[in-house]
């Protein structure tokens, strides 16, 4: 349900849309619709957090996916043509990773302990 105030869409640029969705479909298995030639729309699940250490903090926002198993969301990734820059690590409440897309956008995938 939408609601006034709420976080409601994350726009990611698309560099090669036919890469991009294929990246994401093969990765993560989502869908999408497409709005013409230049835009893809997906659905997805979303919360959100502020990153305030600036040795963490791009300047950019980052998406963060969620998966069970780490590594074979990993494997998965990079399988996807996609480029993991920041392996699996420990933070508080968890592990993450991050990957480039084929368009270049940083995203991070996260796991319970």
């Amino acid at each position: 349900m939408r609601e006034d105030g709420q976080i409601d869409y994350v726009e990611l640029p698309g560099g090669d849309l036919s890469a991009s969705k294929a990246f994401y479909a093969a990765a993560f298995g989502w869908a999408f619709t497409d709005y013409g030639p230049t835009y893809a729309a997906f659905a997805q699940g979303l919360d959100g957090g502020f990153q305030a250490d600036t040795g963490e903090a791009a300047g950019r926002p980052l998406v963060i996916l969620y998966a069970r198993d780490l590594e074979a969301m990993e494997a998965k990734v990079r399988a996807a043509g996609g480029k993991v820059v920041r392996p699996i690590f420990a933070f508080p409440g968890g592990r993450r990773f991050h990957f480039r897309d084929p368009a270049g956008n940083e995203l991070a995938v996260w796991s319970e302990g």
